[in-house]
């Protein structure tokens, strides 16, 4: 059973109901809505419509007031990521030409001369209803990908990326870890884009003793991180990770802000807070 808490009014739900009606032949589930007034609503609407609902109620946005521009090979010697100019074209092709298997080789990728606009962070706003702060379930929250963050070290925020709507909890989900938020412009399309470093999950189930998934980096066989460029719009939500301490003693010298470079695997946090809870099962 799915748990939502909303501050909406009874007739305005009883809209959303109307306006988007229940697909057939899919598997149902229950789904108690609880309202304000103190009743409860009870209707039984499938998992799958019910996540494509809340994922028409969110967004990403950039913060242009702090955005930069820069040409793509100067960007790529400033974060060390050699492959970035190849990782855009690549992004851009896909976004051009999807579902077409048509030849991606470098003679056809596409050309990067102009600046690409780069930002410290992008605002997501969802639907979390659970979670009984904000306005109508609404909730916005601030990732981060910035080198400087407080006059202090970087910071790159955790995300989950959408990649199977069909796939219930983490496993419709991938985790990654923001390390740029940047937009370039093509064919007269602005497309907001992130590299990401990839997490993969350990084991097909959550862990049995604490119930959250266990995440690795993903990393190449020289050991550099494996990374993508990928739209914005397939991040979720920011996303809070663990260490997995294993049983010696973690060093004192250790801060938060080296802690997801310094170890192996992570723990996905669902217990941060109740949006998270119901979607990292």
């Amino acid at each position: 059973m799915v748990l939502f808490r909303t501050s909406m009014p009874l007739p305005l739900l009883n809209t959303l109901e109307a306006l988007r009606p229940m697909p057939t032949g899919m598997r149902t589930t229950k789904v108690t809505l609880s309202l304000d007034q103190g009743s409860w609503l009870t209707s039984t609407w499938q998992r799958l419509f019910v996540r494509k609902w809340i994922n028409s109620c969110r967004c990403l946005s950039l913060m242009a007031s702090t955005g930069k521009r820069i040409y793509a090979d100067i960007l790529a010697n400033e974060i060390d990521q050699p492959d970035l100019i190849n990782l855009i074209q690549q992004f851009l092709y896909d976004q051009c030409h999807s579902g077409s298997g048509s030849d991606t080789s470098t003679g056809n990728l596409p050309e990067i001369h102009k600046k690409i606009s780069v930002y410290t962070s992008a605002v997501a706003t969802f639907y979390a209803p659970s979670d009984i702060s904000g306005v109508g379930g609404m909730r916005c929250e601030r990732i981060h990908a910035v080198d400087t963050w407080r006059n202090g070290p970087g910071r790159y925020d955790c995300v989950f990326v959408s990649t199977d709507d069909l796939a219930e909890g983490l496993l419709g989900f991938d985790i990654a870890r923001v390390r740029l938020i940047f937009s370039v412009k093509h064919e007269g399309m602005t497309y907001p884009c992130a590299l990401v470093h990839w997490y993969s999950r350990v084991g097909d189930s959550p862990d049995g003793n604490t119930g959250m998934w266990v995440v690795e980096p993903d990393v190449l066989e020289d050991g550099q991180p494996f990374v993508a460029v990928i739209h914005l719009d397939a991040i979720f939500r920011a996303a809070h990770l663990l260490p997995v301490y294993g049983r010696g003693f973690a060093p004192t010298y250790l801060t938060c802000m080296q802690s997801l470079d310094a170890f192996h695997a992570y723990y996905v946090n669902k217990y941060v807070d109740h949006h998270a809870f119901e979607i990292a099962f």
